[in-house]
């Protein structure tokens, strides 16, 4: 296993997680869902902390796709206690049956919406603390 895609994984993950997310979901859903919008719906549930949610449903999904077990515990306990680790595994488990997640919509493009999501968040954030 190539220790720098993992730590650049790790690195994008801790960073801006919606933007992993993203990926997953976009090749969990085979193309019907993008990159973008996954990630966009993630970063908004970050802001209520209930991403983590969401992130399971889609594990679910990929286990049940690839026939795998949910061991040691159950995805909510996975994605709850260490949401980051999770979506990273969940990369990994993509690109070993053959997937790309940087592949598809541009990642480029996706990190853009994101950030312009996380400006809008933040300036959301300021007028409440200044009002």
């Amino acid at each position: 296993m190539n220790n720098f895609i993992l730590f650049r994984c790790g690195l994008i993950t801790c960073c801006l997680p919606c933007v992993t997310f993203g990926q997953i979901a976009e090749i969990v859903d085979e193309g019907k869902s993008s990159c973008a919008s996954q990630g966009c719906v993630y970063g908004l549930l970050m802001i209520v902390s209930c991403h983590w949610i969401y992130s399971c449903v889609y594990r679910e999904k990929l286990r049940k796709k690839y026939g795998l077990e949910s061991e040691p515990c159950c995805d909510c306990c996975v994605h709850f206690c260490c949401d980051p680790c999770a979506l990273c595994q969940e990369h990994q488990e993509l690109k070993l049956r053959g997937h790309d997640p940087s592949k598809g919509t541009s990642l480029s493009i996706c990190i853009t919406i994101v950030i312009v999501l996380v400006i809008v968040i933040i300036s959301y954030i300021a007028t409440l603390l200044v009002s």
